[in-house]
């Protein structure tokens, strides 16, 4: 399923609300897009601009075909290895220009933050033959260059510094307003070099990839900014995280785009920060993964992230209890998967 065939199954569902008239790219669209479900705006400084298409646990099981009910569980269920393919070309090559971000309509959120910001990139890097994808908020610093917060010890992070070492910058490729699947499977701890072919899995079929000229790799998309990570510095932040308060200003390293492609009349991507969009993909993911571990020390029904936490930092794991001592495993268990939980939770089978 592309983007545009998600956004298409949403409205034929009545599910995606329309706005026509125009709409500022500084916090008006976040105070419109604020509490609601998906949302399409048609003037964005002329553009074309959607929000909260993944806002929901029903919304992410509709993108994957499955009940709200069976999510965890099927996505315990799915493993890491479907086809991935190189093809010559994609639909997000339809025009071609030297970059300029000032014609797309990246959203600046709130009072406050650093600059315009792009959440929903799928950052795509490449060193040694190795391949990464991942999600970076990238912060507008004029029409071809963006601030990357590169969290150390990622695997972005990992391809970077190697390429500093030799004196070389990161190739990356930036691909706004992907499959749903796959921008999930890009948010999700996987093992090296797995995103795609994850992706793949999810969607129970291939996923396309085309090489650019700084060999890169981009999925298909409505737009694909290419580019190199330099050795330059910039401040980055404020920026809104998952809990609604504001990260540090840090220096990250400076993108330097070089080619900007995009499909006729593309759809923006924005992702609110601290938003259901932004809950359901940082946090969903590890649900499996508490699940998976859960499952070798206890009977495990379901597991969830709860909105309290931020769906992501408290946990409600549900067990059959066959000992007394599954509900202390069960915890355990979890706390290894997901080092950043603070509180767990473990109930019977017979909790909601």
């Amino acid at each position: 399923m592309s983007f545009r065939d998600f956004l298409e199954d949403l409205d034929g569902a009545g599910l995606l609300k329309k706005v026509d008239e125009p709409v500022s790219p500084i916090e008006e669209v976040t105070a419109r897009s604020w509490g609601v479900g998906p949302i399409l705006f048609s003037n964005v400084s002329g553009k074309k601009c959607c929000l909260n298409i993944l806002g929901s646990r029903h919304l992410l099981a509709r993108a994957l075909g499955i009940q709200p009910s069976a999510l965890v569980r099927h996505l315990a269920g799915v493993d890491y290895e479907g086809p991935v393919r190189e093809v010559d070309s994609s639909p997000f090559m339809e025009c071609v220009s030297r970059p300029d971000l000032s014609r797309l309509p990246v959203l600046t959120y709130f009072a406050g933050d650093g600059g315009p910001y792009i959440t929903s990139a799928v950052v795509t890097s490449v060193f040694d033959g190795k391949v990464n994808a991942c999600v970076h908020r990238l912060m507008v610093l004029g029409r071809d260059r963006l601030a990357a917060r590169l969290v150390p010890g990622r695997h972005t992070h990992q391809f970077y510094q190697a390429a500093l070492a030799r004196g070389e910058e990161l190739p990356v490729s930036i691909s706004i307003g992907v499959d749903p699947l796959l921008l999930m499977a890009a948010s999700t701890r996987v093992p090296p070099e797995k995103e795609f072919s994850y992706a793949a899995a999810l969607q129970g079929g291939p996923v396309e990839l085309v090489r650019l000229e700084n060999g890169a790799l981009a999925p298909q998309a409505e737009i694909v900014l290419e580019g190199y990570i330099t050795a330059e510095r910039a401040a980055e932040g404020p920026f809104v995280d998952i809990t609604g308060t504001r990260d540090l200003v840090r220096q990250e390293p400076v993108i330097r785009l070089t080619k900007m492609m995009t499909r006729e009349d593309p759809v923006y991507h924005g992702l609110l920060p601290a938003g259901g969009e932004h809950k359901m993909l940082m946090g969903v993911p590890y649900e499996p993964l508490i699940y998976r571990a859960v499952s070798k020390v206890a009977k495990v029904k379901d597991v969830v992230l709860t909105e309290g936490g931020c769906c992501y930092f408290h946990a409600v794991v549900q067990i059959e209890k066959e000992t007394e001592q599954d509900p202390l495993r069960a915890i355990d268990a979890a706390f290894q998967a997901h080092g950043s939980l603070k509180h767990v939770v473990v109930v019977d089978s017979d909790i909601n």
